[in-house]
């Protein structure tokens, strides 16, 4: 294994360029192969170091996002599974701040593409999405890239406290303002008054 570890590195060196924009490409490559952000975060740190490869894994994240933001405005159709599964765990009138979403992309476990299509209703036009999500992708991608290995060694105890920590965090930069549409409203009324 050592062995093998040892001509990855030497393959990585000797032709860094193409490494380094595969790597990146691997990111946008990643959802397909239904790859969790976290391991190729990891892998970033483990083979570029932590500085380079949180750039790297900056770039790809971002291109990632900006592909899902292309392929929702193209076909909205296809990305009824993850409507569906925002509504079933936010309901239809949650409206994340940017903030929030930065919180929620540490969780491991929240999808990637469903909090980049909270941060699309969030957002109003593309130049701020792209802003937007290049800022909830920088946390992610310097944590998980120099701290991942130590996230992976955490005891159970410890990876509920930053859980826990998380959660908090998120719900200190909540919005302040629920807005519901018309439509809503009176359709909530209609119900209470059938019942």
């Amino acid at each position: 294994m050592d062995e093998k570890m040892n001509v990855l590195f030497v393959v990585i060196e000797s032709h860094w360029w193409l490494a380094s924009l595969g790597f990146i490409l691997f990111h946008i490559l990643r959802q397909v192969l239904f790859i969790p952000v976290v391991i190729i975060c990891i892998a970033g740190g483990a083979l570029f170091g932590g500085v380079i490869g949180s750039i790297y894994s900056v770039a790809g994240l971002t291109l990632s996002s900006l592909f899902f933001y292309f392929l929702y405005q193209q076909f909205p159709g296809i990305f009824g599974k993850i409507l569906r599964m925002k509504e079933r765990l936010f309901g239809n009138r949650a409206n994340f701040s940017v903030g929030q979403i930065t919180v929620m992309r540490l969780i491991p476990f929240i999808h990637f593409h469903l909090l980049s299509l909270c941060l699309i209703e969030t957002t109003k036009s593309f130049s701020h999405y792209a802003k937007a999500s290049l800022l909830t992708n920088i946390p992610l991608a310097i944590i998980y890239t120099v701290f991942g290995q130590f996230i992976t060694e955490f005891s159970p105890t410890a990876m509920l406290a930053v859980l826990i920590g998380l959660l908090i965090l998120m719900l200190v930069m909540r919005q302040k303002v629920v807005v519901m549409k018309w439509e809503q409203f009176f359709h909530k009324e209609k119900q209470y008054k059938r019942g």
